[in-house]
């Protein structure tokens, strides 16, 4: 298992970025977290199998979502720590 965590900016609050990201999350059977960031990009923690991390990634980047705009993601890579039970939207 491993972990990324990644930074999302762009236009990526108030167009359901957070709910599209759990929802790449649950369908790929992630744990982790996702949540706004008062500089107006979010943050994105993730952990599971290599390959599904790497899906996730290439996904959340919702270049078919026509109200998303990410135009960054900054993504650090490491050792899940297993802290997470599912995935959750934070408010």
């Amino acid at each position: 298992m491993e972990r990324v965590t990644a930074v999302a900016t762009g236009k990526v609050q108030g167009v359901g970025y957070r709910q599209f990201v759990s929802v790449c999350a649950h369908r790929l059977s992630l744990h982790g977290s996702v949540q706004n960031v008062s500089d107006g990009s979010v943050y994105i923690i993730a952990e599971g199998p290599p390959e599904a991390l790497e899906e996730f990634l290439r996904l959340v980047w919702a270049q078919a979502e026509p109200e998303i705009r990410v135009e960054g993601l900054q993504v650090t890579q490491g050792m899940a720590t297993g802290e997470f039970k599912g995935f959750w939207v934070k408010w």
